[in-house]
């Protein structure tokens, strides 16, 4: 396999959501993912459709970790691991006696990196939850939405955001760490701690009295008319983030409308005219030709996509940001390597197909 990654080790213990969304990562940049599951196959969010592609990019392992034998044939791939993946409450792997105090007795250099959403301690760590409870928590929900209801940024902000790329950058410096120490150690990645890390951008914001905490009041929150989605005569929608002064006069030429006619762009107390100005012109035209409209400019003005329109976007497509894997459309790895670029993804495996194959490659006898 090709990649920044490429003969990095990680075994993955059988999970859904952000634990598998970051080993696909890693596999996508080349590491050689193994994923442990059940033989049967174990979780499956796809109602038994199969094709899940957030399993791409690894080789799968069936085995049971309640049985003596299959435990001890993890242990022995741990053994060979850099990286271990584990999505559990806190409290079971140690149960299961795969726990990172017998992994890293069996193997001192690997890293072992556990997603939870509360994280290992304080007083919620044994709670379930989910994005919208993790997001809900950090402040970061409340801020999310019209001025009359928090809404959920679909699963993104918590569990990928906040949890996934969190625990891509625990591994990663991990691993730059052991490099100097030759030691491993555990990385704890809550979703809590991801969001709010991701929210400090507000935080400090808040700090100096440019945030107000109550939604639709902010800048950057849909509170400026400058900086929010506006509905076209055919349904569609536009989005405008013409912010800076330079952007926002081409943002009203490309409307058709004089700055001399309208409120001051910074002063708030002409904010729901503008508003108003921009959303009858908005509705005055399609979508696709409002796009034309501003193809081409810094207007910081472009269409609102569907998936389905995203995936034949052609700044997309020529990116790879989008891509069509075997019949089904997905996105690209990334980030980008002027050196080492990664292979194309491979399709998600069958549960417990590997077992010989991985073996064999790891050096690790059957049990």
């Amino acid at each position: 396999m090709a990649g920044p990654l490429a003969g990095v080790k990680v075994v993955e213990l059988g999970g859904i959501g952000p634990g598998p969304h970051a080993a696909m990562m890693l596999g996508d940049l080349g590491a050689d993912v193994v994923r442990v599951e059940r033989p049967s196959g174990g979780l499956d969010v796809t109602g038994g459709q199969g094709g899940d592609h957030l399993m791409r990019s690894r080789r799968s392992v069936g085995l049971n970790l309640k049985d003596e034998a299959d435990k001890a044939t993890l242990l022995a791939l741990v053994e060979k691991a850099d990286v271990v993946v584990e999505g559990f409450r806190p409290g079971v792997a140690e149960k299961l006696g795969i726990g990172p105090d017998v992994c890293l007795e069996r193997n001192p250099r690997v890293v072992y990196a556990r997603m939870t959403g509360w994280g290992q301690t304080g007083p919620m760590a044994h709670l379930a939850g989910h994005d919208i409870n993790y997001v809900g928590l950090t402040g970061a929900l409340h801020a999310i939405g019209p001025s009359d209801k928090p809404v959920p940024p679909v699963n993104l902000l918590g569990d990928f955001g906040g949890g996934s790329m969190l625990l891509v950058q625990g591994v990663l410096a991990a691993l730059v760490e052991r490099g100097t120490s030759g030691q491993g150690q555990v990385v704890d990645a809550a979703i809590v701690d991801g969001t709010s890390t991701l929210m400090q951008f507000v935080w400090a914001l808040k700090a100096i009295g440019l945030w107000q905490d109550r939604r639709g009041a902010n800048l950057l929150d849909g509170g400026a008319p400058f900086y929010d989605t506006y509905r076209c005569s055919d349904g569609g929608w536009m989005a405008v983030g013409s912010l800076e002064p330079q952007f926002y006069a081409l943002l009203l030429e490309g409307l058709g409308l004089d700055a001399a006619d309208l409120p001051a762009q910074m002063d708030p107390s002409g904010w729901p005219r503008l508003r108003e100005v921009f959303t009858e012109t908005f509705a005055s035209r399609n979508r696709d030709e409002w796009t034309k409209v501003f193809a081409g400019t810094d207007a910081c003005v472009t269409p609102v996509l569907t998936m389905e329109e995203a995936a034949q976007d052609e700044h997309l497509r020529a990116r790879g940001t989008v891509l069509d894997v075997n019949g089904a459309v997905q996105a690209g790895p990334s980030p980008r390597f002027s050196r080492t670029s990664p292979d194309a993804p491979t399709p998600p495996p069958v549960p417990g197909r590997d077992n010989d194959a991985v073996l064999s490659d790891w050096g690790v006898a059957p049990a």
